[in-house]
């Protein structure tokens, strides 16, 4: 079975509900896929910019179906960037919103997918040489314009999508509600999973912050959604636990660390709306997901990643590459499965190049297993500096300093740890508690003010661009 291969079954259920609250049955959307999928055969190179509307899902469907080979482009990318991308990539085609404007004289429009997409094809046609199993690629980055990308096989996607629903119980009755933006990974999964399953996707453009977003979650009825830490601190802001879903059944969280503070709030907060919470964790890199925590779990597990998936293995490595056996010792995670990526692509020659990964995949994670085989992430790897030689774990310095009160971000070199604080701070309380706690003196690290938080459009802190808000 391939992703998507399964969908005529659900013909008479209802698909896709847009922001206009059309509703589109999956017989519907398979006629429009088969409209767009005359156009893309002999597996072209396609952009696909994404945007939250029925159309992206058309595009979306009727590429994987056509076994065409594709690339999510997020829709903030800027022109010059995504031209950049264009002349490295050389794509066949682009399937782009119709109020994007392309200046790209190489391109002109031969159809329109329903009112919101124009297919636009490339006037000289270069055969490129693709690896068989190839699918899609897609950023880690967000909008910033890399060429960098990860590639996934078709049965990278499949494997996962198969795990989730399986995992989250996924039924034809659910009904999910995007809050991220469709180029992220964690989005793309949770399209995959629950089109596989049938279910319907309220698909949506609006903000968290906007009441029209709530307005529609009500009126259709949606029963999931997931969300990054960013967007648990968003629903913190605006007062989630006073918002009446009688609908909402469950939600999942990935993308990152919630702290232990917010996941307690949000386990209470799920307790009285009757609601389950699963925490999950992955990587782009593994299509994406890994892992996933029990809602009955949450409670005695707090911080915990949970277990992998159903057919995943997660293993720990030590500094000299050796598996550690022993439960609470930190080492690198390493994660096993037919999730892991074919590899990345960073040009056109890439498309070809053969899995380099044997389906496993070194985190980059710091994390440790406890008695009872649950994981735990405890840092970056990368995310380590030494200071006068002592190792030193820049997250836990943002931890302790945030657990003080105070908004903190930390970057740095060996010998030079910054650390960058949100708004109004207390230098000396702040100088006082690294000397106490972390033996580190003043003369080791400078601390500095911010005005803003930069983020990427998925949420997750820029951290090479704090310093651009120094006060």
């Amino acid at each position: 079975m391939s992703l998507f291969n399964n969908l005529e079954k659900f013909s008479s259920n209802t698909c896709v509900i847009d922001d206009e609250l059309k509703e589109y049955n999956y017989k519907e959307l398979l006629i429009d896929v088969k409209k767009l999928s005359i156009f893309l055969k002999k597996r072209p190179v396609v952009f696909l910019i994404c945007r939250n509307n029925y159309e992206f899902i058309i595009s979306y469907v009727s590429l994987i179906r056509s076994k065409a080979v594709f690339f999510l482009i997020n829709n903030e990318i800027l022109e010059k960037k995504l031209i950049s991308l264009i002349n490295i990539y050389k794509p066949q085609f682009l399937i782009t919103p119709t109020n994007k404007i392309i200046n790209d004289q190489r391109f002109q429009k031969i159809y329109q997918i329903k009112e919101k997409y124009n297919l636009l094809k490339v006037k000289i046609k270069k055969k490129t040489k693709i690896h068989k199993d190839l699918a899609l690629l897609i950023s880690t980055s967000g909008s910033t314009g890399t060429p960098k990308f990860v590639k996934l096989s078709y049965s990278n996607l499949y494997d996962n999508a198969k795990k989730i629903a399986k995992c989250l119980k996924i039924r034809a009755s659910d009904r999910p509600i995007t809050t991220m933006e469709p180029s992220y990974s964690y989005s793309m999964s949770i399209l995959n999973s629950h089109l596989i399953s049938g279910a319907s996707i309220i698909v949506t453009e609006k903000s968290l912050f906007e009441k029209s977003f709530w307005e529609l979650f009500k009126k259709k009825k949606a029963t999931t959604f997931g969300g990054v830490p960013f967007i648990y601190s968003i629903l913190k802001k605006i007062k989630f636990e006073k918002f009446a879903l009688p609908s909402l059944k469950y939600i999942t969280q990935a993308g990152g660390n919630l702290s232990n503070t917010l996941i307690s709030n949000f386990i209470k907060i799920c307790k009285n709306k009757k609601i389950k919470l699963f925490i999950m964790y992955g990587q782009t890199e593994a299509s994406p997901r890994m892992s996933f925590l029990d809602w009955k779990f949450t409670t005695k597990k707090i911080g915990s990643i949970g277990k992998p998936l159903i057919g995943g293995k997660f293993f720990l490595y030590d500094e000299n590459n050796k598996i550690i056996y022993e439960n609470n010792k930190e080492g690198e995670l390493v994660y096993q499965g037919k999730n892991i990526m074919l590899g990345y692509a960073k040009n056109l020659k890439d498309l070809e190049t053969k899995d380099k990964n044997r389906s496993r995949l070194f985190t980059g994670d710091i994390a440790k297993k406890d008695k009872d085989g649950f994981y735990y992430i405890t840092g970056r790897k990368s995310r380590y500096i030494k200071i006068f030689g002592t190792r030193v774990s820049l997250d836990d310095i943002e931890n302790e300093i945030n657990y003080l009160g105070f908004k903190c971000f930390c970057t740095g070199e060996d010998d030079q740890l910054k650390i960058y604080i949100y708004r109004n701070y207390d230098a000396q309380k702040i100088i006082k508690y690294m000397k106490e706690n972390f033996k580190i003196n003043k003369i080791s690290f400078s601390l500095f003010k911010i005005t803003k938080i930069p983020r990427n459009s998925n949420g997750k802190i820029l951290y090479s661009h704090l310093e651009n808000y120094i006060k």
